[in-house]
């Protein structure tokens, strides 16, 4: 790469201050909208249930990925329009008398993981962790949003104010690192939840063993990035994480951790409080001590003080992932530990929507706390520094985000979690699931993987932020329908790539 573009691509994403948290949540917001209207045509015009047709795809395309990228781009300066565009014919469907009950079109048989077709009149046991749909939708939603920004960021098309920030205050992109490692801890409290109501659980040492094996292949993408970039003199933004750390070596380092922590919550039977307290502990380091001098002013002169952004950041990111893992322990299980098992599946959905809902109010009272000049610190968010206030932050838009999600899925499918043995589950299950979604949400992790590679590419063979807004948008259509289909072709033969 030019030496000359490398240095104005560096200054394109450089020294930049954000935007305002309500914009982000307009922005962010048009993902479930755009489900809220794609269930509706589910549900009411029976859109995709009985087959995935061109016209399907077309439409689920425009919808959970189309209306994303609009929002990140050519909506940027409008996306409370873009929402009501999106609910409005929502709302008019769902008012409306439809006709055939959703289901009555649907296959009598499903092809279960295995590839195998099962009849519906065998019925089944329900599994101690149902298919969450609204799961899969925010998930696959937080990917494609996180997929699209990685090269869009690289265009002016892009707005600046949703590109990292610096230093100190909010973006998307801020945002979407943190709901990256949010996620990731909201499907790994499934095997904490299986060991605790296991009678033999496994024991630290076990544990650490297991975690270093999840590590391991993160490492490996890490030392592959470092070596690739250095060797190709890409441009890197050094106040990100430094200058030889990368995200993938911070989520080698979860794992492990998280194993520690988890002999911590036998103590402290709350990973909500395990995260706050983790925050707190790190955020009075940086208040009391040198150490936020030495993050945000020190001199690179050896590995510590070159990598010192990636080193200390990992200690929030560990909170957002602990702040992840307890959400996973109410919203995955079907019958939450400690919870009555006589409730009704409408009396346990509406549960669950309410302490979604608790824990969003929580976390973002905690958020106003920690940001307020007249009650509270007078902190500022930091997704450099991974303060306090930006994993109270990432908290409470992740469980706002699958609050939105599921009251969608309760008032657009309530057949999902009224159903009384496994295949109809699974049926119901799947005509909730977007496919797309889906297919993000199985693979989300190689999909982060090539587009990246994909954006480097791109950047490599392009001069991007010399692109026009139209050459810009042809680009980012062609680069979300080559990935999209990658990830569909991985759905369609049910593959998923585990690293």
């Amino acid at each position: 790469m030019a030496q000359s573009y490398k240095l104005l691509k560096e200054d394109f994403v450089s020294n930049l201050s954000g935007g305002e948290i309500s914009e982000i949540n307009f922005v962010t917001g048009v993902a479930p909208a755009a489900v809220f209207l794609w269930s509706i045509l589910q549900s009411r015009q029976h859109f995709f249930v009985v087959q995935y047709s061109v016209a399907a795809l077309a439409t689920d395309f425009f919808l959970n990925i189309g209306a994303i990228l609009l929002a990140t781009t050519l909506y940027s300066g409008a996306p409370a329009m873009l929402n009501i565009l999106l609910i409005s014919p929502a709302l008019l469907l769902y008012i409306l008398p439809h006709g055939m009950r959703g289901g009555q079109q649907f296959s009598r048989s499903y092809k279960d993981a295995k590839g195998k077709v099962s009849d519906t009149s065998n019925g089944g046991e329900l599994s101690k962790f149902p298919i969450r749909p609204f799961i899969t939708a925010y998930r696959g939603a937080m990917m494609i949003v996180t997929c699209l920004a990685i090269l869009a960021v690289d265009f002016r098309v892009f707005p600046r104010r949703f590109a990292k920030v610096e230093t100190w205050g909010t973006s998307l992109m801020d945002m979407g690192v943190g709901s990256f490692v949010f996620s990731a801890g909201l499907v790994a409290a499934r095997q904490t939840l299986a060991d605790q109501m296991t009678s033999n659980p496994a024991k630290l040492g076990q544990r650490l063993y297991i975690s270093a094996k999840h590590s391991l292949p993160l490492l490996v993408l890490g030392l592959i990035r470092l070596y690739s970039v250095k060797g190709i003199d890409y441009a890197e933004h050094v106040t990100e994480y430094g200058v030889h750390w990368n995200f993938f070596f911070t989520l080698a380092l979860l794992p492990p951790f998280v194993a520690l922590f988890q002999t911590l919550f036998s103590i402290i039977p709350s990973y909500a409080l395990l995260s706050f307290i983790l925050g707190a502990v790190y955020q009075s380091l940086l208040e009391s001590t040198s150490l936020k001098a030495f993050l945000l002013t020190a001199p690179r002169t050896d590995w510590l003080s070159k990598n010192r952004e990636g080193i200390f950041s990992f200690f929030g990111y560990l909170a957002i992932f602990l702040a992840g893992q307890d959400v996973g322990q109410y919203v995955l299980p079907r019958q939450p530990l400690g919870t009555s098992t006589s409730l009704s599946p409408k009396a346990q959905r509406i549960r669950l929507l309410s302490r979604l809902t608790i824990s969003s109010v929580v976390w973002s009272s905690l958020l106003f706390l920690s940001l307020s000049y007249n009650y509270g610190f007078a902190y500022r968010v930091s997704r450099r520094l991974a303060n306090l206030p930006y994993v109270l932050w990432v908290s409470a838009f992740n469980c706002a985000q699958m609050t939105l999600f599921c009251l969608v899925e309760t008032l657009v499918f309530p057949k999902v979690y009224k159903a009384t043995d496994t295949v109809s589950e699974i049926q119901e299950c799947r005509r909730a699931t977007s496919t797309i979604l889906n297919a993000y949400n199985r693979n989300g992790l190689p999909m982060f993987l090539l587009a990246n590679l994909m954006t480097g590419i791109i950047n490599i063979t392009f001069h991007t932020i010399n692109a026009g807004r139209g050459v810009a948008m042809v680009i980012l259509f062609v680069y979300a329908i080559i990935l999209t289909g990658v990830a569909l072709v991985l759905e369609f033969r049910e593959i998923s790539i585990k690293v």
